[in-house]
This record gives structure tokens, sequence and C-alpha cells, in this order.
């Protein structure tokens, strides 16, 4: 099911270039679903997930046997291409700055390093209206003021739907800034963001 707030004719000028996702608990099998069933030919995506800062990510990995994209783990400096789904490491915040990948290890956001905050007000200060945010399962508010970013600047917000998410905290939060433009159940995530890329 796709719930849409906002009526947008979208034109070549408004072309999304980068989708970018905040994942927490919940958030790995909502990914794995979503790329099997994303088509390839589309912007870039990053991916934030909290994730444990004693372990390496395996992430990339489990995602690339999902799908026919190309997934990575984030390098600092590397350009952004599209149709690549890029992980943002363990105990890094992924930000962007002119096409390129940024990794910062500064402080804690929301008691998180990755913070989907972070991610999501770098993607609205350099993407703006050519973006993506979506939020999915997660126990906390990360992503909320993000979101709400993105929507200042002229992007697209998503949310999957609480009723489909594992931890349902974190989307009814983005959700209840107002500021999200489609409320998306899980089965229906990857090709409706296809559709609205």
């Amino acid at each position: 099911m796709v719930t849409s707030r906002r009526k947008r004719r979208v034109s070549a000028r408004d072309e999304c270039e980068l989708i970018a996702i905040g994942a927490s608990a919940g958030g790995l099998p909502a990914l794995m679903k979503i790329v099997s069933t994303i088509e390839p030919g589309g912007p870039a995506i990053l991916v934030v997930q909290h994730l444990d800062p004693r372990h390496k990510s395996q992430i990339p990995q489990l995602l690339a046997r999902r799908t026919n994209l190309h997934v990575k783990e984030a390098e600092d400096g590397e350009l952004i291409n599209r149709g690549t789904i890029y992980v943002g490491p363990a105990d890094e915040h992924l930000l962007v700055s002119e096409g390129k990948i940024q990794l910062a290890h500064s402080r804690l956001v929301r008691f998180s390093r990755p913070s989907i905050d972070v991610m999501f007000a770098s993607v609205a200060a350099t993407y703006g209206k050519h973006a993506m945010g979506v939020i999915l399962s997660g126990s906390n508010r990360d992503g909320a003021d993000g979101i709400a970013a993105i929507k200042r600047a002229g992007g697209i917000t998503v949310a999957q739907s609480p009723e489909s998410a594992e931890y349902r905290i974190m989307p009814q939060a983005a959700i209840d800034t107002g500021c999200v433009d489609h409320i998306i159940a899980l089965d229906n995530m990857g090709k409706a963001l296809s559709q609205l890329s």
C-alpha cells in the first residue's frame, strides 16, 4: 500500500539523483527485501544502518546477494555513481559533498554514529529537490529531523508504513513531523522507490 500526502509532477529538472535510506532495529531484513525488487538504472543509493561499532559491517555482502546493483561499503572521498548502493561503515557518519562521499568520526548524534539525521541533512543541503529520503524500521527517533530537512529542501520523503515495520517508532516519528510525502508498506517499497525516482 502506498499512501501519498502530496501530488507532485516530476520534470527532468526535478529528477531524483540520490536516494538516502536510514534504518535501525529491524532495518536489515527490510533493506534486503527492498534491494531485491528495486529496478536497475536508477539513482545512487546511500544506506545508513545503525551498527555495533565493534564489528565490521557485513551489510554490503548481504545486500549484494539480493540485487544485481553494485553494492559497496562507502569510502571517504569516492565519487557517487548512479546505480550503486553505498553502505555507511560502522562508527562513521556518512555525508555527501559535491558528488562525493565524506566520512566523519565526529560526535554521536541521538546516541548513534552513523546518524541518519546527519546523512539526511547533508543530502538535503547538497542535492535539495533532487534527493529522496527514506525511513525504515527502527526503535528510536533518528531520521525525523533529517526527513524534515529533505522536505524543506524540496526533496521527496518516504516512510515505511509503521504496520509493516518490525519496529515502528522510527517511521512513526518521521510521519509525526508532517514532512513525509509517501507512506509505503514494505512489500511495495522497492517498486515504489523505482517509480518515485
